[in-house]
């Protein structure tokens, strides 16, 4: 089978783990201004430490290290360390001509990981291309002043992402994670993109959409709920949708219950560790947060699991214990009616 039938059929068969986030594991390593720079970048005109997505050129011994630690905890999925390897991202450190490299090297050094690990043992892992939401958004106004006003544009965005997936593809990647979504506008920029970039190539990949509800409103930042945000984005029929950041698995229940019914394929979620704390700490732990994750499992809402903001390679490891054997969620079958929204779903029977 190709890779992509196997990543079809694993997820009929179980549920899949994803692995926990890149920033929690790089703080670990306390690392300087001198080693984000190394010696390619020891001359550049900007701070460049806290970009995390920079590692992948000058620090890979890092994110291999944590890339195997979540192989080791038992992840099926590695996400690239990629979250920022777009141009409108990497314009703050003027660093915008490298966003093709980054992807790429991001996704050859979680590939080189997965086989490794798979020629070691003969189990299959996969590499989730990871592409942020960047920090512009296209459907909210950066001046309060000017509700009209924008600083980027649909096109931007569109070209910005189609270039993040193809360094992410030609780095060796099984699918593409459009994730931590807060705009629905920007997501259907990076479906655009990405369609165009399929179109070129004459093949497509399996493409995850993760959204964000920020609050207990049960809202995007731009409004939609998350029933609105699936008929935004379904015509693209991604292999998976789902939820990820902001809420710990407390909070998100709900919102994971309401995709849970009725997305017509698979669905991912991957909270973080709780909300920050005064220290800006998480506090939720690996057995806190696995009686979350059991329940949402033996519920029948789970594809896909992992973690975010505060989550480490023990609450990965947690995780996949918990989910063994168990029965995954089955895809909600289409029932053939127009499905629109704005803020709210707006459902036209059949």
């Amino acid at each position: 089978m190709s890779r992509r039938q196997q990543l079809e059929q694993a997820l009929k068969e179980r549920i899949l783990v994803l692995d926990g986030p890149a920033g929690t594991m790089i703080q670990q390593h306390k690392l300087s201004e001198a080693d984000f720079r190394g010696e390619r970048f020891a001359d550049w005109k900007l701070d460049v430490q806290g970009n995390n997505d920079l590692l992948n050129l000058t620090r890979p011994d890092v994110i291999q290290q944590m890339h195997e630690a979540y192989i080791e905890a038992g992840a099926d999925i590695l996400e690239t360390n990629t979250f920022s390897s777009t141009t409108i991202a990497q314009a703050d450190y003027a660093m915008e001509s490298l966003a093709h490299e980054l992807n790429f090297e991001g996704a050859r050094l979680a590939r080189q990981v997965a086989d490794a690990a798979e020629a070691k043992d003969g189990k299959v892992r996969f590499v989730a291309g990871a592409i942020g939401p960047t920090n512009r958004t296209a459907s909210i106004s950066p001046d309060v002043n000017d509700p009209g006003a924008r600083n980027v544009s649909f096109e931007e965005l569109a070209a910005d992402y189609k270039q993040a997936a193809a360094g992410l593809i030609d780095g060796g990647s099984d699918m593409l994670l459009i994730e931590t979504i807060f705009d629905t506008l920007n997501a259907k920029a990076a479906l655009y993109g990405i369609g165009e970039l399929f179109d070129e190539r004459g093949e497509t990949w399996p493409i995850v959409v993760s959204v964000t509800i920020t609050d207990q409103s049960g809202r995007t930042l731009s409004g939609q709920t998350a029933t609105a945000f699936y008929h935004s984005i379904r015509h693209a029929k991604p292999l998976s949708v789902g939820l990820n950041c902001a809420l710990g698995p407390d909070l998100m229940r709900p919102y994971l219950e309401e995709l849970s019914n009725i997305v017509e394929s698979y669905v991912i979620v991957y909270p973080n560790a709780g909300l920050p704390n005064a220290f800006g700490e998480y506090d939720e732990t690996p057995e806190s947060m696995t009686k979350h994750i059991l329940e949402w499992a033996k519920s029948g809402m789970l594809n896909i699991v992992g973690g975010c903001c505060g989550s480490t390679p023990e609450h990965i490891r947690a995780f996949a214990k918990a989910v063994e054997g168990l029965t995954p969620r089955q895809p909600v079958e289409p029932d053939g009616a127009m499905k629109l929204s704005g803020l709210e779903p707006f459902v036209m029977a059949s």
